[in-house]
Protein backbone atom coordinates (compact mmCIF):
# COMPACT_ATOMS: atom_id res chain seq x y z
CA UNK A 1 0.00 0.00 0.00
CA UNK A 2 1.32 3.44 -0.93
CA UNK A 3 -0.08 6.49 0.82
CA UNK A 4 -0.01 9.69 -1.18
CA UNK A 5 1.72 12.32 0.99
CA UNK A 6 1.32 16.01 0.39
CA UNK A 7 2.98 19.11 1.76
CA UNK A 8 0.99 20.57 4.66
CA UNK A 9 0.20 24.25 5.02
CA UNK A 10 -2.77 26.25 6.28
CA UNK A 11 -5.93 25.52 4.26
CA UNK A 12 -7.23 28.53 2.34
CA UNK A 13 -10.20 26.75 0.73
CA UNK A 14 -10.52 24.58 -2.34
CA UNK A 15 -12.17 24.45 -5.73
CA UNK A 16 -15.36 22.40 -5.58
CA UNK A 17 -15.01 21.37 -9.22
CA UNK A 18 -11.89 19.32 -8.43
CA UNK A 19 -13.84 17.06 -6.06
CA UNK A 20 -15.46 15.44 -9.09
CA UNK A 21 -12.11 13.98 -10.18
CA UNK A 22 -11.62 12.44 -6.75
CA UNK A 23 -15.18 11.10 -6.85
CA UNK A 24 -14.71 9.49 -10.27
CA UNK A 25 -11.35 7.95 -9.31
CA UNK A 26 -12.86 6.30 -6.23
CA UNK A 27 -16.10 5.28 -7.97
CA UNK A 28 -14.28 3.82 -11.00
CA UNK A 29 -11.60 2.22 -8.82
CA UNK A 30 -8.57 3.83 -10.42
CA UNK A 31 -7.29 7.07 -11.93
CA UNK A 32 -6.98 5.42 -15.35
CA UNK A 33 -10.59 4.18 -15.32
CA UNK A 34 -11.78 7.63 -14.21
CA UNK A 35 -9.85 9.24 -17.07
CA UNK A 36 -11.44 6.86 -19.59
CA UNK A 37 -14.91 7.70 -18.29
CA UNK A 38 -14.22 11.46 -18.41
CA UNK A 39 -12.54 11.30 -21.82
CA UNK A 40 -9.25 12.81 -20.66
CA UNK A 41 -5.72 11.55 -20.01
CA UNK A 42 -4.90 9.97 -16.60
CA UNK A 43 -2.31 12.66 -15.85
CA UNK A 44 -5.06 15.30 -15.96
CA UNK A 45 -7.09 13.42 -13.33
CA UNK A 46 -4.01 12.94 -11.15
CA UNK A 47 -3.14 16.62 -11.50
CA UNK A 48 -6.57 17.80 -10.34
CA UNK A 49 -6.48 15.44 -7.34
CA UNK A 50 -2.94 16.59 -6.47
CA UNK A 51 -4.03 20.24 -6.60
CA UNK A 52 -6.96 19.41 -4.34
CA UNK A 53 -4.61 17.71 -1.87
CA UNK A 54 -2.35 20.77 -1.92
CA UNK A 55 -5.29 23.07 -1.30
CA UNK A 56 -6.46 20.99 1.67
CA UNK A 57 -3.01 20.04 2.95
CA UNK A 58 -4.03 16.39 3.34
CA UNK A 59 -3.65 13.12 1.45
CA UNK A 60 -6.97 12.10 -0.09
CA UNK A 61 -6.16 8.77 -1.74
CA UNK A 62 -4.32 5.57 -0.95
CA UNK A 63 -2.98 3.56 -3.87
CA UNK A 64 -3.22 -0.23 -3.74
CA UNK A 65 -2.44 -2.84 -6.37
CA UNK A 66 -6.17 -3.26 -6.87
CA UNK A 67 -6.81 0.48 -7.28
CA UNK A 68 -7.39 3.55 -5.12
CA UNK A 69 -9.36 4.04 -1.91
CA UNK A 70 -10.08 7.30 -0.06
CA UNK A 71 -8.32 8.28 3.13
CA UNK A 72 -10.42 9.55 6.03
CA UNK A 73 -10.05 13.08 4.64
CA UNK A 74 -10.89 11.82 1.16
CA UNK A 75 -14.07 10.20 2.44
CA UNK A 76 -15.12 13.48 4.07
CA UNK A 77 -14.64 15.25 0.76
CA UNK A 78 -16.57 12.56 -1.11
CA UNK A 79 -19.48 12.91 1.34
CA UNK A 80 -19.37 16.68 0.81
CA UNK A 81 -19.36 16.24 -2.98
CA UNK A 82 -22.36 13.90 -2.85
CA UNK A 83 -24.28 16.32 -0.63
CA UNK A 84 -23.52 19.25 -2.94
CA UNK A 85 -24.55 17.22 -5.97
CA UNK A 86 -27.80 16.23 -4.26
CA UNK A 87 -28.52 19.87 -3.35
CA UNK A 88 -27.86 20.90 -6.95
CA UNK A 89 -30.25 18.23 -8.25
CA UNK A 90 -32.93 19.34 -5.81
CA UNK A 91 -32.49 22.97 -6.86
CA UNK A 92 -32.72 22.08 -10.56
CA UNK A 93 -35.82 19.99 -9.88
CA UNK A 94 -37.45 23.01 -8.22
CA UNK A 95 -36.47 25.20 -11.18
CA UNK A 96 -38.11 22.62 -13.46
CA UNK A 97 -41.22 22.88 -11.28
CA UNK A 98 -41.37 26.62 -11.94
CA UNK A 99 -41.04 26.01 -15.67
CA UNK A 100 -43.74 23.36 -15.63
CA UNK A 101 -43.57 20.27 -17.87
CA UNK A 102 -42.58 22.16 -21.01
CA UNK A 103 -38.84 21.49 -20.70
CA UNK A 104 -36.28 19.67 -18.56
CA UNK A 105 -35.27 16.03 -18.29
CA UNK A 106 -35.89 12.78 -16.43
CA UNK A 107 -33.06 10.33 -15.71
CA UNK A 108 -33.89 6.63 -15.38
CA UNK A 109 -31.75 3.53 -14.81
CA UNK A 110 -33.09 0.05 -15.42
CA UNK A 111 -32.23 -3.58 -15.88
CA UNK A 112 -32.01 -4.73 -19.50
CA UNK A 113 -35.16 -6.85 -19.20
CA UNK A 114 -37.33 -3.78 -18.58
CA UNK A 115 -35.93 -1.59 -21.36
CA UNK A 116 -38.18 -2.59 -24.26
CA UNK A 117 -41.38 -2.33 -22.24
CA UNK A 118 -40.28 1.05 -20.85
CA UNK A 119 -39.71 2.34 -24.38
CA UNK A 120 -42.93 0.87 -25.80
CA UNK A 121 -45.08 1.99 -22.87
CA UNK A 122 -44.19 4.70 -20.32
CA UNK A 123 -41.53 6.50 -22.36
CA UNK A 124 -43.64 6.57 -25.53
CA UNK A 125 -46.74 7.89 -23.73
CA UNK A 126 -44.79 10.36 -21.60
CA UNK A 127 -43.03 11.81 -24.65
CA UNK A 128 -46.34 12.13 -26.52
CA UNK A 129 -47.76 14.24 -23.70
CA UNK A 130 -44.56 16.13 -22.79
CA UNK A 131 -42.42 16.42 -25.95
CA UNK A 132 -40.26 19.15 -24.43
CA UNK A 133 -38.98 16.88 -21.65
CA UNK A 134 -36.12 14.53 -22.54
CA UNK A 135 -35.70 11.08 -20.98
CA UNK A 136 -32.31 9.50 -20.27
CA UNK A 137 -32.42 5.68 -19.92
CA UNK A 138 -29.31 3.79 -18.80
CA UNK A 139 -29.04 -0.01 -18.54
CA UNK A 140 -27.12 -1.69 -15.70
CA UNK A 141 -27.20 -4.61 -13.29
CA UNK A 142 -28.81 -4.49 -9.85
CA UNK A 143 -25.74 -3.37 -7.90
CA UNK A 144 -25.02 -0.44 -10.21
CA UNK A 145 -28.70 0.57 -10.39
CA UNK A 146 -28.82 0.81 -6.60
CA UNK A 147 -25.58 2.80 -6.45
CA UNK A 148 -26.64 5.28 -9.11
CA UNK A 149 -29.97 5.96 -7.42
CA UNK A 150 -28.40 6.14 -3.95
CA UNK A 151 -25.72 8.60 -5.09
CA UNK A 152 -28.15 10.82 -7.05
CA UNK A 153 -26.66 10.03 -10.45
CA UNK A 154 -30.20 9.28 -11.65
CA UNK A 155 -33.67 10.10 -10.34
CA UNK A 156 -35.56 6.84 -10.86
CA UNK A 157 -34.54 3.18 -10.92
CA UNK A 158 -36.41 0.08 -12.07
CA UNK A 159 -34.90 -3.02 -10.50
CA UNK A 160 -35.70 -6.67 -9.82
CA UNK A 161 -35.12 -8.27 -6.40
CA UNK A 162 -33.11 -5.37 -4.92
CA UNK A 163 -31.26 -5.76 -1.60
CA UNK A 164 -32.56 -3.86 1.43
CA UNK A 165 -31.14 -0.34 1.61
CA UNK A 166 -32.22 2.38 4.05
CA UNK A 167 -31.20 5.04 1.50
CA UNK A 168 -33.64 3.71 -1.10
CA UNK A 169 -37.45 4.14 -1.18
CA UNK A 170 -39.70 1.88 -3.26
CA UNK A 171 -42.29 4.07 -5.04
CA UNK A 172 -44.01 1.04 -6.55
CA UNK A 173 -43.69 -2.73 -6.19
CA UNK A 174 -45.00 -5.69 -8.16
CA UNK A 175 -44.63 -9.36 -7.27
CA UNK A 176 -42.86 -11.20 -10.07
CA UNK A 177 -42.03 -14.84 -9.26
CA UNK A 178 -39.16 -16.38 -11.20
CA UNK A 179 -40.12 -18.70 -14.08
CA UNK A 180 -38.40 -21.16 -16.35
CA UNK A 181 -38.29 -19.61 -19.82
CA UNK A 182 -38.36 -22.20 -22.60
CA UNK A 183 -38.97 -22.60 -26.33
CA UNK A 184 -42.58 -23.57 -27.20
CA UNK A 185 -41.36 -26.98 -28.39
CA UNK A 186 -39.36 -27.70 -25.24
CA UNK A 187 -40.67 -30.64 -23.12
CA UNK A 188 -41.35 -28.21 -20.23
CA UNK A 189 -43.45 -25.83 -22.33
CA UNK A 190 -46.73 -27.60 -21.57
CA UNK A 191 -46.00 -28.20 -17.88
CA UNK A 192 -48.22 -26.53 -15.27
CA UNK A 193 -45.14 -26.01 -13.11
CA UNK A 194 -41.62 -27.32 -12.65
CA UNK A 195 -38.78 -27.44 -10.09
CA UNK A 196 -35.07 -26.70 -10.02
CA UNK A 197 -34.35 -30.44 -9.87
CA UNK A 198 -36.34 -30.96 -13.07
CA UNK A 199 -34.83 -27.91 -14.78
CA UNK A 200 -31.35 -29.20 -13.96
CA UNK A 201 -31.87 -31.98 -16.53
CA UNK A 202 -31.35 -29.47 -19.35
CA UNK A 203 -28.60 -26.98 -20.19
CA UNK A 204 -29.23 -23.69 -18.37
CA UNK A 205 -28.28 -20.14 -19.31
CA UNK A 206 -28.04 -17.64 -16.44
CA UNK A 207 -27.18 -14.02 -15.77
CA UNK A 208 -23.91 -13.17 -14.09
CA UNK A 209 -23.65 -12.49 -10.37
CA UNK A 210 -24.07 -8.69 -10.35
CA UNK A 211 -27.76 -9.09 -11.13
CA UNK A 212 -30.55 -9.54 -8.58
CA UNK A 213 -31.90 -12.41 -10.69
CA UNK A 214 -28.71 -14.42 -10.24
CA UNK A 215 -28.60 -13.66 -6.52
CA UNK A 216 -32.20 -14.87 -6.19
CA UNK A 217 -31.38 -18.10 -8.04
CA UNK A 218 -28.47 -18.74 -5.69
CA UNK A 219 -30.80 -18.30 -2.71
CA UNK A 220 -33.30 -20.73 -4.29
CA UNK A 221 -30.50 -23.25 -4.84
CA UNK A 222 -29.77 -23.18 -1.10
CA UNK A 223 -33.48 -23.64 -0.33
CA UNK A 224 -33.73 -26.70 -2.61
CA UNK A 225 -30.26 -27.98 -1.67
CA UNK A 226 -29.19 -28.13 -5.30
CA UNK A 227 -26.37 -26.64 -7.33
CA UNK A 228 -27.07 -25.50 -10.89
CA UNK A 229 -24.12 -25.53 -13.28
CA UNK A 230 -24.95 -23.12 -16.10
CA UNK A 231 -23.96 -24.06 -19.62
CA UNK A 232 -23.86 -20.35 -20.46
CA UNK A 233 -23.56 -17.16 -18.41
CA UNK A 234 -23.89 -13.63 -19.75
CA UNK A 235 -24.46 -10.06 -18.64
CA UNK A 236 -27.17 -9.68 -21.30
CA UNK A 237 -30.70 -11.05 -21.12
CA UNK A 238 -30.81 -10.94 -24.93
CA UNK A 239 -28.05 -13.57 -25.00
CA UNK A 240 -30.02 -15.83 -22.65
CA UNK A 241 -33.12 -15.49 -24.81
CA UNK A 242 -31.14 -16.30 -27.96
CA UNK A 243 -29.89 -19.45 -26.21
CA UNK A 244 -33.48 -20.49 -25.40
CA UNK A 245 -34.96 -19.43 -28.76
CA UNK A 246 -32.43 -21.60 -30.58
CA UNK A 247 -33.65 -24.62 -28.62
CA UNK A 248 -30.42 -25.12 -26.67
CA UNK A 249 -31.94 -25.15 -23.19
CA UNK A 250 -33.64 -23.19 -20.41
CA UNK A 251 -33.13 -19.87 -18.67
CA UNK A 252 -34.55 -18.44 -15.44
CA UNK A 253 -36.19 -15.02 -15.57
CA UNK A 254 -39.24 -13.15 -14.27
CA UNK A 255 -42.00 -12.82 -16.91
CA UNK A 256 -41.72 -9.01 -16.77
CA UNK A 257 -38.38 -9.26 -18.58
CA UNK A 258 -39.79 -11.20 -21.55
CA UNK A 259 -43.25 -9.66 -22.01
CA UNK A 260 -42.99 -9.24 -25.80
CA UNK A 261 -41.72 -12.78 -26.39
CA UNK A 262 -44.48 -14.27 -24.22
CA UNK A 263 -47.21 -12.18 -25.85
CA UNK A 264 -46.07 -13.24 -29.33
CA UNK A 265 -45.86 -16.92 -28.37
CA UNK A 266 -42.16 -17.11 -29.19
CA UNK A 267 -41.32 -18.29 -25.65
CA UNK A 268 -43.16 -19.89 -22.73
CA UNK A 269 -42.91 -19.15 -19.00
CA UNK A 270 -43.33 -22.08 -16.59
CA UNK A 271 -43.80 -21.42 -12.83
CA UNK A 272 -41.13 -22.91 -10.56
CA UNK A 273 -41.97 -24.50 -7.23
CA UNK A 274 -39.58 -22.80 -4.81
CA UNK A 275 -40.48 -20.53 -1.87
CA UNK A 276 -37.56 -18.20 -2.63
CA UNK A 277 -39.10 -17.32 -6.00
CA UNK A 278 -42.66 -16.61 -4.89
CA UNK A 279 -42.30 -13.19 -3.27
CA UNK A 280 -39.62 -11.70 -5.55
CA UNK A 281 -40.50 -8.18 -6.64
CA UNK A 282 -39.68 -5.59 -9.23
CA UNK A 283 -39.50 -2.10 -7.76
CA UNK A 284 -39.57 1.51 -8.91
CA UNK A 285 -37.07 3.22 -6.64
CA UNK A 286 -35.75 6.66 -5.72
CA UNK A 287 -33.30 7.89 -3.11
CA UNK A 288 -34.95 8.34 0.26
CA UNK A 289 -35.62 12.04 0.87
CA UNK A 290 -34.85 13.16 -2.67
CA UNK A 291 -37.02 15.94 -4.10
CA UNK A 292 -38.30 14.81 -7.49
CA UNK A 293 -39.15 17.27 -10.22
CA UNK A 294 -42.74 17.36 -11.53
CA UNK A 295 -41.45 15.63 -14.68
CA UNK A 296 -39.93 12.76 -12.68
CA UNK A 297 -43.08 12.41 -10.57
CA UNK A 298 -45.22 12.35 -13.69
CA UNK A 299 -42.95 9.74 -15.28
CA UNK A 300 -43.34 7.57 -12.18
CA UNK A 301 -47.10 7.70 -12.70
CA UNK A 302 -46.69 6.64 -16.33
CA UNK A 303 -44.55 3.69 -15.20
CA UNK A 304 -47.16 2.58 -12.67
CA UNK A 305 -49.88 2.80 -15.31
CA UNK A 306 -47.94 1.52 -18.31
CA UNK A 307 -45.90 -1.43 -17.02
CA UNK A 308 -47.96 -4.64 -17.07
CA UNK A 309 -46.29 -6.02 -13.95
CA UNK A 310 -47.91 -3.30 -11.81
CA UNK A 311 -51.38 -4.54 -12.72
CA UNK A 312 -53.02 -7.46 -10.97
CA UNK A 313 -53.33 -10.75 -12.77
CA UNK A 314 -51.27 -13.61 -14.08
CA UNK A 315 -47.74 -12.28 -14.72
CA UNK A 316 -47.39 -14.66 -17.67
CA UNK A 317 -50.54 -13.42 -19.36
CA UNK A 318 -50.10 -11.20 -22.44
Amino acid sequence: MHLLFVRRFPMQGFQDSRARYLFEAVTCGSVRAAAEKLGIVPSAVSRQISLLEEELGLALLERHRTGVVPTEAGQLLLDYHRQQTAHQHDMLAKVDALRGLHSGSVSVVSGEGFAQELIDGPIRHFRQQHPGVSVSLEIYGTTEIMRRVREDEVEIGLVYYPPADSHITARGTARQPMHAIVHPQHPLASAAHTSLHEINQWPIAMLQGVYGIRQLVEYAEQTDKIHLSPALTSNLISVLLAFVSSGQGVTLLPPCSVTAELAQGRLCAVPIHNPAFQDAEMQLITRTGRYLSPAANRFLQYCMQGLKAFHAGDPTAP
